[in-house]
């Protein structure tokens, strides 16, 4: 029902909207005396933020035609190579034909994480590894977008995703997990690696990710463990209504995953709101683009289903089932242990919030067997949650550490040279 008031109020607004976006343009002409006015001015900017916070955006690009490999040029071509009703296998092919040296790069997929934004929220993290990397990402697809006959989806379903993925990009291939993806993917390494599969991925990184959330608890961790599951499925999960494809699909719904998210931090969402409206007041538009761009991808939300959300929160959150030693997928037992071919890395920030200090670097207590010389751990200083996967020191101090622990652990016929995966067919998840 939450869901159709918002579908309501959305349709309502429609009309003012459109009304404050030509009286903004009205206000901005030239030919307007009251342009040059600064209650004109204040006026236009007031309209410009109105329009702002009450669209609604829809699944950003990643924009990323080109990297710099040697020092050269290269443009960057978005495939498909493998198509799952939830989510598709992205890859950033490099066309170096022009280049008079082929690069010899390891192979890496980035787990995105699925837990409200797009998988373009990693648009930073692609950026930074492209010169040196084979990329691919998992690109999730919004759950009110998938008919209900394509079926259900799952913690189980993500970790067999992971490892049909893996299978397709074949032997020598790297794993990156950001955040939320930190259990599904050691879970799928786990379960390749109890079953000696070729395919075991050469390193996996997992970054400011919940693996233990009983080391230092955030108040995310707190919220989730103190409230039972069915509150949250009586709170938080809703049907998908009326026109879109998911419809009668049950989804934890991204408005309300964002609404969560602007809650942690309201004050900050406030102020930066109202620089915005002083920036466009006082005509510094480049600093209110800034922020603009920003928000265009921070307000940028999809539908998670409903039996994804429930069971992490149990599985991850209530019953710690992985550092417990009680997690299967389809009733077998998931075992870290097992792991002895795949390097482990794991990376934290010193004032994350959302993933407390340890959480991640549980991992190695985990993967008992691990030889030491296959195990990194990384703790940087200075930044929270955002920063472990993008800004500057990312750039900077973080991910030059995680291309040099990928590249002391790829393996020998380097994964970037074997012959890639076939695109996908274009099809539509209806099909």
């Amino acid at each position: 029902m939450l869901y159709h008031i918002y579908e309501l109020q959305h349709a309502t607004i429609n009309p003012l909207r459109a009304a404050v976006d030509v009286s903004k343009k009205w206000l901005r002409n030239p030919a307007n005396p009251w342009s040059y006015t600064q209650p004109g001015r204040s006026a236009a900017a007031a309209f410009d933020v109105f329009t702002h916070i009450t669209h609604r955006y829809g699944k950003p690009e990643f924009d990323l035609p080109t990297t710099t490999i040697g020092g050269e040029t290269v443009p960057v071509i978005e495939e498909f190579v493998h198509r799952e009703p939830f989510c598709n296998l992205l890859h950033f092919k490099r066309d170096t034909s022009h280049l008079k040296q082929q690069p010899d790069d390891p192979r890496i997929l980035i787990v995105a994480p699925l837990s409200g934004h797009f998988s373009t929220l990693l648009r930073g993290t692609v950026e930074t590894l492209l010169p040196d990397h084979d990329v691919y990402i998992t690109d999730w697809v919004d759950a009110r977008e998938v008919p209900v006959h394509m079926g259900h989806f799952d913690l189980d379903s993500y970790v067999d995703y992971l490892m049909r993925f893996l299978r397709v990009l074949g032997p020598n291939t790297h794993m990156m997990a950001v955040c939320q993806p930190s259990v599904p993917v050691m879970a799928a390494v786990s379960l390749m690696a109890a079953g000696n599969e070729p395919c075991q991925p050469a390193s996996m990184t997992l970054m400011g990710g919940p693996v233990d959330t009983r080391e230092n608890p955030t108040e995310v961790n707190k919220f989730a463990e103190q409230h039972p599951l069915d509150w949250f499925e009586r709170h938080v999960i809703s049907h998908v209504p009326l026109p879109h494809t998911g419809v009668m699909r049950r989804v934890y719904p991204g408005f309300m995953q964002l609404a969560g998210f602007m809650s942690m931090n309201w004050d900050r969402h406030m102020e930066a709101h109202n620089e915005m409206f002083m920036h466009l007041a006082e005509g510094d538009g480049e600093s209110a683009e800034a922020k603009r761009m920003f928000y265009q991808e921070y307000l940028a939300v999809m539908d998670m289903t409903a039996e994804f959300y429930l069971q992490t929160l149990k599985v991850v959150f209530h019953e710690h089932q992985l550092p417990e030693g009680k997690m299967r997928w389809q009733g077998i037992a998931v075992e870290p242990s097992a792991i002895t071919k795949t390097a482990l890395m794991t990376v934290e920030g010193e004032r994350d919030d959302i993933t407390g200090i340890g959480q991640t670097r549980a991992a190695h207590k985990l993967c008992s067997n691990l030889p030491e010389n296959m195990r990194c751990h990384y703790m940087q200083t200075g930044v929270g949650h955002y920063g472990v996967f993008n800004g500057r020191r990312w750039r900077e101090q973080i991910s030059p550490r995680i291309k040099d622990f990928i590249r002391r652990h790829d393996h020998e016929g380097k994964g970037a040279n074997s012959a890639p995966p076939t695109p996908a067919k274009q099809i539509d998840a209806a099909e």
